[in-house]
């Protein structure tokens, strides 16, 4: 059976979540300022959530649907990167999330390359896409870091919350990367 991946950075370690992290997933997910421009992030976040999200792992890596991985640094959970895989198109959507105490210091992007190294290198993508809500314009400049070009603007395109919001969409191919 092939191993969900592990990945590191000059700072981070992507691995695989474990039940252990299911308290960390739902406090840090949960807040309020991360569920609020994320799109399948609910609010409250309820018990039991993060532990039947971390159980589909490893079933979703195994049908080749999914690859997420937990961002920690130092042993410490501080946010989720994912793919959601169309293997037939070789093409992924890039989603993540980061725990509130820990934004503003580059552990998105640094994830995010990471990640889309992972997807061209090692899952043969040719095209890695993302989408971000209008207002939360610092996942924009992640992606951009990223090597992402933004492709579109998309008004009122998804509800969250009872209300219609605004979507940016990035993509980066393989043959961006130098």
């Amino acid at each position: 059976m092939i191993e969900q991946p592990t990945l590191v950075t000059g700072r981070l370690v992507l691995r695989p979540f474990t039940l252990a992290d299911a308290d960390d997933v739902q406090r840090l997910a949960g807040a309020e300022e991360v569920a609020d421009t994320t799109l399948n992030i609910p609010h409250p976040y309820a018990d039991g959530l993060a532990e039947a999200w971390i159980e589909s792992h490893a079933h979703a890596f195994r049908e080749r649907e999914r690859v997420a991985l937990a961002i920690t640094e130092s042993g410490v959970l501080v946010g989720a990167i994912s793919l959601r895989l169309d293997l037939g198109h070789a093409r992924a959507e890039l989603g993540y999330w980061i725990g509130l105490p820990f934004w503003g210091k580059g552990y998105a992007t640094e994830a995010a390359v990471a990640m889309v190294g992972y997807g061209f290198e090692e899952l043969g993508l040719n095209r890695i896409f993302a989408h971000h809500v209008a207002r939360n314009p610092a996942s924009g400049r992640v992606l951009e870091k990223a090597g992402f070009t933004h492709e579109g603007f998309h008004r009122a395109h998804v509800l969250k919350n009872g209300r219609y919001e605004d979507l940016h969409s990035f993509a980066v191919l393989r043959t961006d990367q130098s």
